[in-house]
């Protein structure tokens, strides 16, 4: 078992040190903010594809996903519905658009400088509550990749949780901090394909390991509340129906796509328009396969690690289902820890690839939009870009404080951090990008109701002593974008109609009159 363990590790140094390799080469290839943040708009369309979608799907994609299904059946799949949904709209109709904008609207570098240049904020306002949004939401959202890199280096080597979320932290934040948007989206490149390998190939080896007619047998042993039909019913929630409630809270996270500044930016830095619409075959294909197979992993897993039941008398924690399918499967059947070591880092991967997008993008809002864009406008590129990896470090830090609960909940850190980044930012980037009168003043309306909506929603215990949330079942994120979606719509018929200037602007994108 030593030398097993020992094996998985070396895997997992290898991987590491190639990450590490990575941000090492692009940290002398950026010499300014524009490389750091967007890599000189030189992405080409499978890195772009695959560095969005890996940068957005995260731990929870390999560990939260298969784990609720694991737990509570097949119907926890209206999420994944949800989000693939969002990830075709986002692709199809915000990418090209938003792309185009960035560049018509005084070549923005970040998500709050478009905001800024597309409205015309002379005042900053929109760059100060975009930024501080980002920051505030972000923290969260990373805390939530680290917890998730903890969990797995304490499941896979036995180490003290504090001990494997160090680690993993650490790792995340050198190549970050050296590397910047290039080295990210190169990482997230590989990282997405690892783990698009992982999701394909353990569940299907599980599943032919088990043998003919074990599957259904094996669920049905394993305890599950209202039985293999209840399981595996799309519209059973456990031992009972879904409620219309419970369904549209879970399709609502495809709403958030809209508003996630770690994958709008994606959009903003591919090379051409010839490149994304070769990205946005192979994102949108890359999601129905990754998002099909997490759900899978539940099924196959919840048979075929029977009799141990995850999440009872002490086994572990349901959300470590793939986790411990690869090392039955690939340590105990098959006796490869090579090969299992390389799929567990298909996990880590998906941890990685996200906290160093998020890192990052809250570097470029405290660095490029809080600090050149107000507090120092004449400030020049090396000291931007020296605050950007000083800023890298603190964010990296006070997400590992908020990591450190091991019985924190990666869904629920990923649940708060997803609605309030989709509430803020998701209406006003629709908006702004197809409805010609939003102004300035709706847009920053929508901004503040969204992100408020989802604090009260999620954090006030206003109905009988509980939040909104708790009360009704409805996810904030549902509700968090309807409200800031009419304020966006009533302040901007209110208040003054936009500028000629703004005007023209949206028309040249409107009418694809933008020179590269």
């Amino acid at each position: 078992m030593i030398t097993q363990t020992l094996i998985i590790l070396a895997a997992f140094v290898i991987y590491l040190a190639m990450m590490l390799t990575v941000g090492a080469v692009y940290m002398k290839r950026t010499s300014n903010s524009a490389d750091y943040f967007l890599g000189g708009r030189k992405l080409g369309g499978w890195v772009a594809a695959l560095s969005a979608q890996a940068s957005d799907m995260s731990g929870w994609l390999l560990m939260g996903l298969p784990g609720a299904v694991y737990a509570m059946g097949t119907g926890q799949s209206w999420i994944a519905i949800g989000l693939f949904i969002g990830t075709v709209f986002n692709w199809v109709c915000i990418s090209g658009r938003l792309r185009r904008y960035t560049i018509r609207a005084n070549n923005a570098l970040t998500f709050p400088a478009y905001l800024k240049n597309r409205f015309h904020d002379k005042k900053r306002i929109l760059l100060a509550s975009s930024s501080v949004v980002v920051v505030i939401f972000f923290l969260v959202y990373t805390a939530s990749a680290l917890a998730a890199g903890g969990k797995l280096f304490g499941s896979v080597f036995g180490l003290d949780y504090t001990v494997s979320l160090t680690i993993g932290a650490a790792v995340i934040l050198a190549y970050t901090f050296m590397g910047g948007f290039m080295a990210v989206c190169v990482t997230d490149f590989i990282q997405g394909t690892l783990m698009l390998v992982a999701l394909l190939v353990v569940p299907l080896i599980a599943w032919a390991a088990m043998g003919d007619g074990m599957l259904m047998e094996n669920l049905e042993k394993s305890g599950i509340a209202g039985g293999t039909d209840a399981f595996l019913g799309l519209l059973r929630n456990g031992d009972r129906n879904y409620s219309a409630v419970e369904i549209i809270s879970q399709l609502a996270w495809g709403l958030g796509y809209c508003g996630m500044p770690h994958i709008l930016t994606r959009f903003m830095a591919v090379r051409d328009e010839k490149e994304l619409k070769k990205s946005r075959v192979i994102g949108i294909v890359w999601v129905a396969l990754s998002l099909g197979m997490a759900c899978a992993i539940g099924v196959i897993g919840r048979a075929y690690l029977y009799p141990t039941v995850l999440g009872t008398d002490g086994a572990g924690s349901t959300e470590n289902v793939f986790i411990e399918l690869i090392k039955k499967l690939f340590t105990q059947q098959y006796a490869l820890p090579f090969v299992a070591g390389i799929f567990l880092c298909g996990i880590l991967a998906a941890i990685m690839s996200t906290a160093d997008s998020q890192l990052l993008v809250t570097a470029s809002s405290v660095a490029q939009d809080l600090y050149k864009g107000i507090v120092n406008p004449k400030a020049d590129e090396k000291k931007v870009l020296n605050l950007s990896r000083v800023t890298v470090i603190v964010v990296a830090v006070l997400a590992y404080v908020i990591a450190l609960d091991p019985n924190s909940s990666i869904m629920g850190l990923v649940s708060n951090a997803w609605a309030g980044l989709g509430s803020a930012f998701g209406p006003v980037v629709l908006m702004s990008l197809f409805w010609r009168r939003t102004n300035l003043a709706g847009a920053v309306a929508g901004i503040i109701s969204g992100g408020l909506t989802v604090i009260i929603w999620d954090y006030l215990p206003i109905i009988g002593g509980k939040t909104p949330g708790a009360a009704t079942g409805l996810y904030s994120l549902a509700v968090g974008f309807v409200v800031s979606l009419l304020f966006i719509l009533v302040v901007s018929l209110c208040t003054d109609e936009p500028d000629k200037e703004i005007l023209r602007e949206f028309d040249d994108v409107a009418g694809g009159n933008v020179k590269e």
